[in-house]
């Protein structure tokens, strides 16, 4: 069973948002990304957890908008990557944050 969640994040700092949040996670995952677009695989026993699939998180950035998607196997995995991208994101976001994140 696949889950999506995405959020628009109105910010004039996207780019720089996605490439740093990026950075910190390739440090522990395998992640791709550009300028504009990133790609972050979470394995299903990332942390010790036993989740049903792999997740993928998926940042796109424009001018002024960052847009984040998660793609998840279970709720509970789904919501964990929720507050781990908020947390990160808010954490380089720090001038400006916290941002407003409308998942839907």
């Amino acid at each position: 069973m696949a889950l999506s969640a995405i959020a628009q994040v109105p910010t004039a700092h996207a780019a720089r948002y996605l490439q740093q949040t990026c950075k910190h996670w390739a440090h522990h995952l395998s992640v791709a990304f550009t300028a504009d677009h990133g790609t972050v695989a979470v394995p299903k026993d990332a942390r010790g957890a036993s989740f049903p699939g792999d997740a993928t998180v998926t940042f796109d950035a424009t001018a002024d908008l960052l847009t984040i998607r998660i793609d998840a196997t279970a709720p509970d995995q789904l919501d964990g990557l929720k507050d781990a991208v908020v947390r990160h994101v808010d954490r380089f976001a720090f001038r400006e944050g916290p941002l407003a994140y409308a998942w839907r």
